[in-house]
């Protein structure tokens, strides 16, 4: 099915208008002028071409738009797909996230026709972020991570496609953010997954896991805290 016609049930795309007017709105107003620093470590681990699936971890809702600054349109040259939840898309937030290139999962029960379309955009090789912790975590508390990523991973295996998976670490310099505070970001190597991937999802889990709290150890550093 092709990629287009598959996303007309899952979502709106991405709106040119509506994706300028947030870049504006989000990097050059909000996080200018509530961050006095942002922090971008690891750079150079960061896919700018290919099959990519940001993971991060979640502490605040400012992630999203560290994520947009530090990985989007303006650095990698391609827009950041988010999956987020399903309570995330009612009202007026899902009215904006529908326009843009957002979609909505099932966390417990993932449905196929959602999954084929993530891999519809990474066949594409568009940029996914999904947040392998389910929600925000803000104490950042050890949780057992969601399946779905592996099983869309492993989905687009199957189809030839090598995925390049980046663990992401974000830490702000105050649990809660704070007006003048500091934000960082850390962009750790890439997990490789192509069709000879044996890992057992526990097993990928576990690597994806440590090297998301590696990547957030040097964040929180970054911004003075530990």
């Amino acid at each position: 099915m092709p990629l287009l016609h598959r996303e007309k049930k899952i979502c709106l795309g991405v709106d040119p208008f509506w994706s300028r007017l947030a870049m504006f709105a989000t990097q050059d107003f909000a996080l200018n002028n509530f961050f006095r620093r942002r922090i971008v470590i690891g750079e150079e681990n960061l896919p700018l071409s290919g099959s990519v699936v940001l993971a991060p971890t979640h502490r605040s809702r400012w992630d999203a738009l560290m994520l947009t600054m530090a990985a989007g349109r303006r650095i990698t040259n391609r827009d950041c797909r988010y999956m987020v939840t399903r309570s995330e898309m009612r009202g007026l937030q899902g009215w904006f996230l529908n326009r843009l290139g957002c979609f909505p999962i099932d966390q417990g029960r993932p449905s196929l026709t959602t999954l084929r379309y993530a891999v519809d955009l990474l066949i594409s090789s568009q940029q996914l972020v999904v947040f392998p912790e389910g929600k925000i975590n803000r104490l950042g508390e050890r949780v057992k991570l969601k399946k779905g990523l592996i099983r869309l991973a492993q989905l687009a295996s199957n189809k030839g496609l090598e995925i390049k998976i980046v663990p992401v670490g974000l830490a702000y310099s105050d649990s809660v953010p704070k007006f003048s505070g500091s934000a960082s970001i850390c962009f750790s190597k890439p997990i490789i997954i192509s069709r000879d991937f044996k890992q057992s999802t526990n097993e990928f889990n576990i690597e994806l896991s440590k090297s998301m709290r590696s990547a957030e150890q040097s964040a929180l550093l970054a911004v003075g805290r530990r």
